[in-house]
């Protein structure tokens, strides 16, 4: 039989085992003339189980002779095997009240040892605990015999797989391949699967996985017309349950979600922004907004989205041009600037604490590091440190970048460049991951967005009136959605609901897009 297919039984074997088919898990052993694993180890995982940590002592021994001549022996891999089942042989004695076992152990058995000194250590101060629920809570320790499989798994991950093969290996290589398969998934915007989450697969292992497009937020939904005037900008809150969408009418309008219907409705309209409001950005922490302008806007203004009522309106020079701004992760400072050299850091009262002259900034993004991004009039991205005010270029495009938005965690960017569309960088690497085609870019300025629960997605408006989503992977779109009948300036996919996305555009409204409707 060849190695794959001895490996293959093997695993079966194992996971009849799992499931309480041992006479099955037997009789597939006995026909195919193979041992599930090495003797030694099946005697040693025996006396683990049965609490017999003398002769699981023995074992371990006959153990470490089968690995003296293996390509596989660690010295330190044997005694952190060793230390593994005297632990758990001191821990069951002391939570049985056997004191002077215990100190035996200690002593004569681990102590001896000589490995991991500050693991004996706080294993000796345990002696001190009143009772056994303080020793399994100091330990952070299950317990006797709940504990024991625990006590498997950690030698099992120094054998080699010969001797002794890790548990749940079949479980473990079908979740890897349901996390591989949702990750190529041309529609999957749901949480996948975690190579590690082995007890639950949501979906069949009988056929390759492959999403309808019918849950894929491709779907007009509803047509929102409140607006009276170009729709610049729109974004989700936080927590999904909000939308706010920004209007060269003078307002800023919130809208209440109900995941459950799939729709939008009219909450509130946050008027007298005079020069029209072309950005907007909620705090980390949901509980503000600022909306700013287009360049000719001096203003920014601070909602306070718990009371609906305004925070602060923010102008430090009537020949300042605020219209880009965004966030610190703490939700107290944030910055702005401008393309007429404005750059400012700034506390949620409106406080200036510094800016940086000279810096002609069109787009913004704030690092989890304190880091500050900005896109400026040089076609660049460069990372500003306000604490230090030190500095340094990032990324070079040769043509304008219009507009910026960073991934949740920080590593890559997405730029909307004039006449060439959307790019993605690698931000750690300071390198160009992908030219997205299809959309129309000219001089007008779109923003894109990650999108899905992973954020394997990228979706942007264009000129063509069209909504353009790629999977991250790929340069061709997955989908392209028609509807809107001029320029579209924004899209933003739902964080929280991953099934749903928005667009503004210039003809007046807001289109919701979400799976097809039963």
């Amino acid at each position: 039989m060849p190695t794959t297919d001895q490996e293959i039984v093997r695993l079966i074997g194992q996971h009849l085992v799992s499931v309480g088919l041992e006479r099955s898990a037997a009789l597939l052993m006995e026909e195919s003339g193979l041992h599930l694993e090495h003797p030694a180890a099946a005697t040693f995982r025996q006396h683990v189980l049965a609490g017999d940590w003398v002769k699981a002592d023995h074992d371990l021994r006959a153990l470490h002779d089968l690995l003296r001549d293996s390509p596989h022996r660690d010295t330190h891999n044997l005694s952190e095997m060793k230390f593994v089942v005297l632990e758990q042989k001191y821990l069951e004695h002391l939570e049985a009240g056997r004191v002077l076992d215990a100190l035996h152990v200690l002593r004569n058995e681990l102590t001896p040892l000589q490995h991991d000194t500050p693991r004996v250590h706080r294993l000796s101060a345990l002696m001190m605990c009143a009772d056994a629920g303080e020793l399994r809570a100091r330990a952070q320790w299950a317990g006797g015999s709940a504990s024991r499989a625990a006590v498997l798994a950690r030698v099992q991950a120094v054998l080699p797989p010969a001797l002794m093969m890790p548990p749940a290996r079949l479980r473990a290589l079908l979740a890897q391949a349901a996390a591989l398969q949702s990750q190529r998934c041309r529609f999957h915007a749901a949480p996948r699967p975690s190579p590690d989450q082995t007890d639950h697969i949501p979906f069949s292992l009988l056929a390759d996985h492959q999403c309808s497009a019918d849950q894929f937020p491709i779907h007009s939904l509803q047509v929102l017309n409140e607006h009276c005037d170009e729709v610049w900008y729109c974004k989700w809150s936080p927590d999904g349950s909000k939308l706010a969408s920004g209007s060269k009418d003078h307002t800023v309008m919130i809208w209440d979600f109900d995941p459950v219907a799939k729709r939008l409705s009219f909450r509130k309209s946050l008027e007298g922004h005079l020069y029209g409001v072309s950005y907007l950005s909620w705090s980390p922490d949901g509980r503000y907004l600022i909306a700013v302008g287009p360049e000719d806007c001096p203003d920014l203004w601070i909602w306070n989205m718990e009371t609906e009522q305004l925070h602060l309106k923010m102008t430090h020079s009537q020949e300042d041009s605020l219209t880009a701004v965004a966030w610190h992760a703490t939700s107290d400072k944030f910055v702005c600037g401008g393309a007429r050299g404005q750059f400012y850091h700034c506390t949620l009262d409106g406080t200036l604490i510094n800016n940086w002259d000279g810096v002609r900034v069109n787009a913004l993004a704030c690092r989890a590091d304190g880091a500050v991004l900005a896109a400026d009039t040089h076609h660049r991205v460069r990372a500003y440190y306000f604490a230090d005010l030190t500095d340094r270029n990032l990324i070079q495009e040769e043509h304008a970048v219009m507009a910026m938005t960073l991934n949740a965690a920080d590593t890559l960017l997405l730029l909307n460049v004039a006449n060439q569309g959307v790019h993605l960088w690698d931000v750690r690497a300071r390198a160009l991951v992908r030219r997205f085609r299809g959309l129309s870019q000219g001089h007008f300025t779109i923003h894109a967005c990650f999108g899905g629960a992973h954020q394997d997605f990228v979706a942007s408006g264009s000129e063509d009136n069209k909504v353009y989503i790629w999977q991250i992977e790929h340069e061709e779109p997955v989908a392209v959605l028609a509807g809107h009948t001029r320029c579209v300036n924004a899209v933003a996919w739902n964080p929280v609901h991953h099934d749903v996305l928005v667009s503004a555009s210039d003809d007046y409204s807001l289109r919701l897009w979400g799976p097809r409707p039963h």
